[in-house]
């Protein structure tokens, strides 16, 4: 039997700098941290805590999504919204004055190397161009009657971008408007997929997928992939959405090759399945032209999925769905019905930096950037690296016990890292690194290489018997 919902004395503070979204995900936050919300506590529904605090319903849908993708909510099929299992709070030990037999490593000085996946330079841009483009929208009046299809002159534009870039013959009636891929994401969910229904992703895979399927009250089954993507002959026949990365899976790097695409699609039409393409990565190749995105193979079974964060920011919060009129007409009428919107006046200028061509400008400069920072770390690591042809990331196999040991020891010496199981759903024989070199310089990367390799050098020895200079 379902839980009843806790009741919980919460409030938001209208006058406060913080957003209302903001202020609700640290009071839930906290809530749980503190015990007031316990493991397996049922929260209310968005529709109750938006009356229970006199905000709009999108306020509490938007925490509630925020802390999915965190971790601190799980989606029960059909029966809410729940705490998860959290680790009980361990009573503090008095820290032991006596010294220790073995010196202990002190924190690492001055800033420190970040070379986790999922973030883009976002230092090195057209200043002027910038500017230019909020000037521009900032002379537009505010919008009083948001399209939730999104600014019909950013959809020409968009369109006409992707047209050119990534093969898609689409035109603005196929276009919308997000906030990004997390966004587009759950629409497509909220208007495809309803309690029970099994949806497909990547295993390993993108973990905000999982999250936004569950939290719409799917049943998540995890797909196999390889070193090209997907699995096509392991998917289940019973699907009703897939989740997919066919230019630059996440976290392998595969991309996925046109016989398999072409049997994707094939076995989409046999079941009748959706496919939803994440067209993660797409932008940055270094070895070959990228391949078309799969929409334009199957635009009648398939909804692409892409974003500016990565390619510009990821704060300015734009993102495109693609998909046949019809279910485009779906979408945006579920849209309307959660009050979800894209800002208006970065739609504006998010348009001026595509029709001037500013977008695109960037976008070479930072090809030329990105190749740089791959090429140091295959240099660095060699025969280690697999999934190094596109994206800001690549993949490095290690076994499973020394990927713990390994990430602790880099950040003792200021490299921060992410190990690929935490974006493993079952593949128990899949383990090792994810390496990001987006947001780290060119000098930071080189340093950061270095470490690892030496690292991996030490953990070498020591499992060989031999004794380290340097023990991490």
């Amino acid at each position: 039997m379902p839980r009843i919902p806790v009741d919980l004395p919460l409030s938001v503070d209208r006058q406060a700098p913080a957003a209302l979204m903001t202020q609700l995900g640290d009071l839930l936050r906290t809530a749980m941290r503190d015990g007031t919300l316990k493991s397996g506590e049922r929260l209310p529904s968005s529709r109750a805590l938006a009356r229970q605090l006199s905000v709009s319903r999108t306020v509490v849908t938007e925490a509630y999504q925020q802390l999915y993708a965190e971790g601190w909510l799980e989606g029960r099929h059909g029966s809410g919204t729940y705490v998860v299992d959290l680790a009980p709070r361990e009573p503090e030990v008095p820290v032991d004055p006596s010294p220790v037999s073995a010196p202990t490593r002190e924190a690492p000085a001055g800033p420190v190397i970040d070379l986790r996946p999922g973030k883009p330079w976002v230092r090195d841009y057209d200043r002027a161009a910038w500017r230019r483009a909020w000037r521009a929208a900032a002379d537009l009046p505010p919008g009083s009657n948001p399209d939730p299809y999104g600014l019909p002159r950013l959809r020409r534009a968009l369109a006409e971008h992707l047209r050119r870039t990534r093969a898609v013959a689409a035109g603005p009636e196929n276009v919308m408007v997000t906030r990004g891929t997390g966004n587009g994401l759950d629409l497509v969910a909220a208007t495809l997929l309803r309690p029970g229904d099994r949806a497909g992703v990547e295993d390993p895979g993108y973990r905000v997928a999982r999250n936004v399927f569950a939290a719409r009250g799917a049943d998540v089954v995890s797909c196999p992939v390889d070193e090209d993507g997907v699995i096509v002959e392991a998917l289940p026949d019973d699907l009703r959405v897939l989740y997919t990365t066919p230019a630059h899976q996440y976290p392998l790097g595969g991309r996925l090759p046109v016989p398999r695409r072409e049997r994707l699609l094939a076995w989409a039409r046999r079941t009748g399945t959706v496919v939803v393409e994440d067209d993660y990565d797409a932008e940055f190749r270094y070895d070959v032209a990228p391949l078309p995105a799969l929409y334009g193979l199957g635009p009648e079974r398939v909804v692409l999925l892409g974003t500016l964060s990565k390619s510009l920011a990821p704060d300015v919060g734009v993102g495109w769905l693609v998909a046949s009129p019809g279910l485009l007409a779906a979408v945006a009428e579920v849209r309307a019905d959660l009050g979800d919107r894209t800002s208006g006046p970065t739609q504006q200028a998010m348009a001026v930096l595509l029709e001037r061509g500013d977008l695109d400008r960037h976008l070479r400069r930072m090809r030329l950037e990105y190749a740089r920072r791959r090429a140091e770390v295959v240099a660095g690591l060699g025969t280690l690296v697999t999934g190094d042809t596109a994206g800001l990331h690549v993949m490095v196999g290690l076994p499973e016990h020394v990927v713990g040991p390994l990430v602790a020891a880099a950040a003792e010496r200021g490299v921060l890292l992410k190990g690929m199981n935490r974006d493993d759903h079952g593949a128990a024989d899949r383990h090792g690194l994810v390496i990001g070199y987006g947001s780290a310089s060119l000098p930071e990367v080189r340093r950061g290489v270095a470490v690892i390799a030496e690292l991996i050098g030490e953990l070498r020895l020591a499992e060989e018997g031999a004794a380290p200079e340097r023990v991490p």
